[in-house]
C-alpha cells in the first residue's frame, strides 16, 4: 500500500514537472520565428550590438563606453535578463525607451542612445524588435562593471526632459508620396534604424542636430563623420548608387574610401549584414539629400587630391638617428618610410588587391578636417569583412598592441607629410590637435554653459525673493 502511494506521488510529481516544462516552453515562445527574425534584422540595421557589447561572448550585455563631448556614456545591459537587463519591460516600456528615451523606471536616457532617430520606427517594427530582444537574445544576468557618470549638471537625467521638449521629435516616419518606394524605404532606414543623421549631422551649442545642415558632417569623438550629401565638391555627389552600395556592403571603395573608426563598426556589424535591396535603397536616398553649402565650380572634392610620390631620395644617405632629429615634413617622411611604406608602398600606391589602400585620392588624406587621418594613425584600423576576412592596420598611439609608439610631434609630422605628399596640401596638423584626438576629441562647452545658466538663474531667483520680501515689508 505504501509502495502504491509512493508511486502515485512520484507520478504526480513527474506530471507536475512535465506540465511546468510545457508551460515554460510555451512562455519561451510567445512570438513566431518569423517575427523574431524580423526583429533580429532590424536590430542589425540599428547596429545595437556595436554600442551595447563590450565583449563578444556577452552580446548586448552593455559595458561599452561611448565617447561624447560631455563625457563617456556607458551602454547598459539590454538582454532579457530580469535582474540586470530589460527582461521585465512591457512592450510599451520598451517602445518608450526606444522612441522617447524614457526608461521603465522613468529615468531619462541620453541621446547617445539615438532615440531621436528610432522615433521614426513604425509600431510594427517596434513590436518585432521587442519580440527579438525578449526571445532572440540570450539573457546575461550581470551589470556592466562601470556606469555612466557625467559631471554636474549633466548627471541630472531629469534635465533631458527640457532638452526633449526643445529638440526631440517623436513623430513616426511618413512616406513621401512624390518619391519612389525604393527612396522611401531608404529614407526610413537612414533616418530611423540606421540613424545616419545622428552621426553625420552637425550639432548646435545644446548638442541638438541642426536639421538644416543634415548629413553635412560632424565630429564624433576623435573621428570626423564626413559630409555625405549629394554635393559633388563637399559631399559624395560624385559617387553612383552602385559605388555607395559597394562601400556600405564592404567598407571599401577602390580609389576613394576605406572605412575606419565608428563607420568600420557600422559596416562590420550592420550594413554588411543587410540585404542588397536595402543597401541600394539607402544609397538612393542618401544621394538625394542636398547640401546647404554652395557648390564650388572649380573646387576639388576630397577624393581628387594627391598622387604617387616617393620621398626616400630626400633623406637617402642619412642615418635613421640623424633623420629622426629633423622636424616637420622631413621627419614625417622618415617616419613614413620606417613604419608605413612596407604596407602602403614607398610611393603610397598601396597593394594591387587594395588590401593596403593607396594614400592618394582618398577621403582620409583629402578631407579638410584631418581628424580621421590622426585617429587612424593613433588607433589603427581593425574590422571584419563580410567574407570572413580581417582588415587591420596597427595603432601607433602607444597602446599595448602599438607597433612603434609615436608622440604628438611625430604623429603631426607624419600627418603633414601624408597631407603634403598624398592629400590636401592646404591642411596641416599640429601637436596640439593630435593631443585633442588622443584624448577623444574636443569637449563641449555645454557643461560650462549649463553651470553658468544655473548660476544666473539662481541669482535672478534670489533677487526676486529679495524684491518680494521688500514689497511685503513696505506693505506692513
Amino acid at each position: 500500500m505504501r509502495n502504491t502511494t509512493s508511486l502515485l506521488r512520484n507520478a504526480r510529481a513527474l506530471l507536475a514537472i512535465a506540465a511546468l516544462a510545457v508551460t515554460g516552453a510555451a512562455m519561451a515562445q510567445n512570438y513566431s520565428t518569423e517575427l523574431i527574425e524580423k526583429g533580429r534584422y532590424l536590430a542589425t540595421a540599428s547596429d545595437c550590438i556595436a554600442c551595447h557589447t563590450a565583449t563578444k561572448d556577452k552580446p548586448m550585455a552593455g559595458g561599452h563606453a561611448i565617447s561624447s563631448p560631455v563625457g563617456e556614456i556607458v551602454a547598459t545591459n539590454i538582454t532579457p535578463s530580469k535582474t540586470h537587463g530589460i527582461g521585465n519591460y512591457t512592450e510599451q516600456q520598451f517602445s518608450d525607451a526606444l522612441r522617447k528615451g524614457v526608461r521603465a523606471d522613468g529615468a531619462r536616457l541620453y541621446p547617445a542612445m539615438p532615440y531621436t532617430a528610432f522615433a521614426r520606427l513604425t509600431n510594427e517594427d517596434v513590436h518585432a524588435l521587442y519580440a527579438y530582444f525578449m526571445e532572440g537574445v540570450k539573457p546575461v544576468d550581470e551589470s556592466p562593471k562601470a556606469s555612466t557618470s557625467l559631471p554636474f549638471p549633466m548627471n541630472v537625467r531629469a534635465s533631458m526632459i527640457g532638452w526633449n521638449l526643445l529638440f526631440a521629435d517623436d513623430k513616426p516616419f511618413e512616406a513621401d508620396a512624390a518619391q519612389s518606394a525604393q527612396w522611401n524605404r531608404g529614407a526610413y532606414l537612414a533616418q530611423g534604424p540606421g540613424h545616419c543623421m545622428t552621426c553625420h549631422t552637425p550639432r548646435g551649442a545644446l548638442m541638438q542636430e541642426l536639421g538644416s545642415e543634415s548629413l553635412s558632417g560632424a565630429q564624433i569623438g576623435a573621428w570626423w563623420a564626413p559630409d555625405i550629401t549629394n554635393s559633388k565638391t563637399h559631399g559624395i555627389g560624385s559617387w553612383s548608387v552602385d559605388e555607395l552600395t559597394t562601400y556600405l556592403r564592404t567598407g571599401h571603395l577602390p580609389g576613394k574610401a576605406q572605412a575606419a573608426g565608428p563607420m568600420a563598426e557600422a559596416i562590420t556589424h550592420s550594413f554588411s549584414r543587410m540585404t542588397e535591396s536595402d543597401l541600394r535603397a539607402i544609397s538612393t536616398y542618401i544621394l538625394s539629400v542636398p547640401s546647404h553649402k554652395p557648390e564650388e565650380p572649380a573646387g576639388r572634392n576630397r577624393f581628387a587630391h594627391g598622387q604617387a610620390t616617393d620621398a626616400t631620395a630626400s633623406f637617402r644617405g642619412t642615418s635613421f638617428a640623424e633623420g629622426m632629429k629633423q622636424s616637420g615634413v622631413a621627419l614625417g617622411s622618415q617616419i613614413f618610410t620606417a613604419n608605413c611604406a612596407s604596407c602602403h608602398g614607398a610611393s603610397g600606391q598601396g597593394t594591387q588587391d587594395g588590401y593596403y589602400p593607396a594614400l592618394f585620392g582618398k577621403s582620409i588624406t583629402g578631407e579638410a578636417n584631418p581628424s580621421n587621418l590622426i585617429a587612424a594613425i593613433l588607433s589603427g584600423v581593425d574590422r571584419e569583412t563580410p567574407q570572413g576576412g580581417h582588415v587591420f592596420m596597427p595603432p601607433f598611439g602607444g597602446q599595448d598592441n602599438a607597433m612603434v609608439p609615436l608622440n604628438n610631434d611625430e604623429v603631426a609630422a607624419l600627418s603633414n607629410f601624408l597631407l603634403t605628399s598624398y592629400g590636401n596640401p592646404g591642411v596641416s596638423v599640429t601637436a596640439a590637435q593630435v593631443q585633442t584626438i588622443r584624448e577623444g576629441g574636443e569637449k563641449s562647452s555645454l557643461i560650462l554653459l549649463a553651470r553658468v545658466g544655473m548660476a544666473v538663474a539662481a541669482v535672478i531667483l534670489l533677487l526676486l525673493i529679495v524684491l518680494i520680501a521688500r514689497k511685503r515689508r513696505n506693505r506692513v
